[in-house]
């Protein structure tokens, strides 16, 4: 399952569902947590397991339940598991063990598990390697934990993360790939910036991310932009691997004046296998 792009909607709010499903958002992240106010929970559960049960289904749709020691997310998964959920985003996970116990109440959806938003959740980033087969992909975030930590701030006067949280994105990426599942970048709050997005989205494709999260609708275009091949990748990575077809026995070729060798042979197949996806 390849997304790139993955909108989050208040999960009390079914008109913005209803107009979210027009965009080319790959998923919906229908939230129960943070975007939801607590007296307003049980009202946020019983419309997205409405929403859910009546959606067309035109994009994927995923469910944020609040995080597993809340003391929520039972009534969270009482609402919407009968209405069949394409996957669930775990907030503040910390590791396999979050992993399998959600598992364990919700079998058979798949989870997209937030990895940073917790201390204690950064030393289990290479544990999600042992439920690869639980997870679609592994996402972070740099909001909750500076306050959790005390920190003032997360990010440079430019916008920029500031060293540790810039640790926590990477690891993430590494965490993600070696546990064969797809790393997402996290958000890009600054709403009206649109040519930023654009730079820190390509920036996520260039590292290794295979998709983002979004938190408005005009946030779509540009990341589905950014993580979709152009047509020149394209080229260039069948060429690739026509190139090696045509010398099944060569190691290294030159291509085009340069030198090609099995990692550019496993990325050019690796961009069009999750083009075609």
């Amino acid at each position: 399952m390849r997304l790139r792009s993955l909108l989050f909607v208040p999960g009390d709010r079914p008109e913005r569902m209803e107009k979210a499903l027009g965009l080319d958002a790959d998923a919906l992240i229908l939230d129960l947590e943070d975007a939801v106010a607590p007296q307003a929970k049980p009202e946020a559960r019983r419309m997205t397991a409405a929403f859910l049960r009546s959606s067309e289904r035109r994009t994927r749709l995923f469910v944020r339940v609040n995080p597993l020691d809340s003391g929520l997310v039972d009534d969270d998964l009482a609402a919407i598991l009968d209405a069949k959920p394409d996957a669930l985003i775990l907030p503040k996970a910390e590791g396999a063990a979050s992993v399998e116990a959600l598992a364990a109440r919700a079998p058979g959806i798949p989870i997209l598990p937030i990895a940073t938003e917790t201390p204690a959740a950064i030393f289990e980033i290479g544990s999600y390697r042992s439920v690869r087969k639980l997870i679609l992909g592994l996402t972070w975030g740099a909001e909750d934990l500076p306050a959790a930590i005390g920190a003032t701030s997360s990010r440079e006067e430019n916008g920029r993360y500031t060293p540790p949280y810039e640790m926590l994105r990477s690891l993430t990426l590494f965490g993600a790939h070696a546990a064969g599942a797809q790393a997402i970048e996290t958000v890009y709050p600054a709403l009206q910036d649109l040519e930023g997005l654009r730079a820190f989205a390509r920036r996520a494709r260039r590292d290794g991310y295979g998709g983002m999260l979004a938190i408005h609708p005009k946030q779509i275009p540009v990341i589905n932009e950014a993580f979709t091949p152009t047509a020149q990748e394209m080229e260039e990575a069948q060429a690739i691997v026509d190139a090696f077809a045509a010398h099944p026995q060569t190691g290294a070729l030159q291509l085009n004046g340069r030198m090609i060798d099995a990692p550019h042979l496993k990325q050019a197949r690796r961009l069009l296998d999750d083009a075609e996806e």
